[in-house]
């Protein structure tokens, strides 16, 4: 389906925009907003047909899909391997600590640099990894408190997290009915309890491995070798 990601994205984000958040989630960024233009561009160039895998993140990181658009965008990732640059708006309502500076981004995003590091040095050139694997999120929105400390979806209270989880559930399954793929793989626990979550029904294997996230011990120690070892135990051959 031409544009059919485009479409659930743009449904998404409109349908999480309109969600409320109370304490302690102070700021809320919405890169699907303000950063359409490369996450449109990210869909387009890299998402049409359909793919054997399905990658799931959380959601963004402040200096990850927050700045680009892309999930886990590093900017450099984003802009010098995979060829996407746009330009950036700004939230409504901007942390002074986390300040939306898009492709001028100076930090990296140390899960995104891991992540698309390994598909760039195992896989070369973007259009191969992409022709096996797809990357999204399952949550597009960032989350901060009041200091500035980020805020993952699983910590909202209950009401909140349940009505973001309605509609994230909706956007990934219409993302798995486009993309067909043969199995989904969470990033992490929570994207994995996710998927079963959004696609109960439909009978596509889920499976998971390591999150790059510099907070995990164990990815610190070497994630691209464990990520590698989960890949071989779902019997995906890289």
């Amino acid at each position: 389906m031409k544009d059919g990601l485009v479409s659930i994205s743009e449904r998404l984000r409109d349908e999480v925009g309109a969600l409320k958040f109370g304490e302690p989630t102070a700021y809320v960024y919405n890169p699907l907003d303000y950063a359409f233009a490369s996450h449109r561009m990210y869909l387009e160039r890299y998402g049409q047909g359909t793919r054997d895998y399905i990658l799931l993140g959380m959601n963004p990181g402040p200096f990850g899909m927050a700045q680009t658009g892309i999930p886990f965008g590093d900017v450099s990732m984003v802009r010098d391997w995979m060829g996407i640059e746009a330009p950036v708006g700004k939230p409504p309502k901007e942390h002074p600590k986390r300040p939306i500076d898009g492709f001028e981004c100076p930090r990296n995003e140390v899960s995104g640099t891991r992540l698309w590091g390994w598909a760039r040095d195992k896989f070369g050139k973007p259009e191969n990894f992409f022709a096996k694997f797809f990357v999204v999120n399952y949550c597009p929105l960032c989350f901060m408190e009041e200091s500035g400390r980020n805020r993952t979806p699983d910590k909202l209270p209950a009401s909140e997290r349940d009505a973001v989880n309605e509609v994230c559930n909706r956007a990934l399954r219409a993302m798995v009915e486009t993309l067909q793929p043969k199995m989904i793989i969470g990033v992490g626990q929570f994207a994995e309890k996710q998927a079963a979550e959004a696609i109960d029904g439909i009978d596509i294997p889920i499976g998971r491995i390591l999150h790059p996230s510099p907070a995990s011990p164990a990815a610190n120690r070497g994630w691209t070798e464990a990520a590698e070892k989960g890949f071989a135990k779902l019997g995906i051959d890289l």
